[in-house]
């Protein structure tokens, strides 16, 4: 038994079917990727880095009064 496609080998074996096969396989590993890392917590660079410049107290209008 011979499986039938949609189009013809002759057709799918071109340089310009080819071409864009490779398009969407680039296209589909760069989706997963955003996607996976949209999953991923977010990482900011200056909880890594201690930076001097840093207020030792706060310094807002309306300060705590509890206590």
């Amino acid at each position: 038994m011979i499986a039938m496609g949609l189009l013809p080998d002759s057709l799918l074996q071109t340089e310009v079917v080819s071409v864009l096969a490779a398009f969407v396989a680039i296209n589909t590993i760069i989706y997963v990727t955003l996607a996976f890392a949209k999953m991923l917590p977010r990482v900011y660079v200056t909880d890594w880095i201690s930076s001097r410049a840093r207020r030792g107290e706060s310094r807002v209008i309306h300060p705590d009064t509890s206590g």
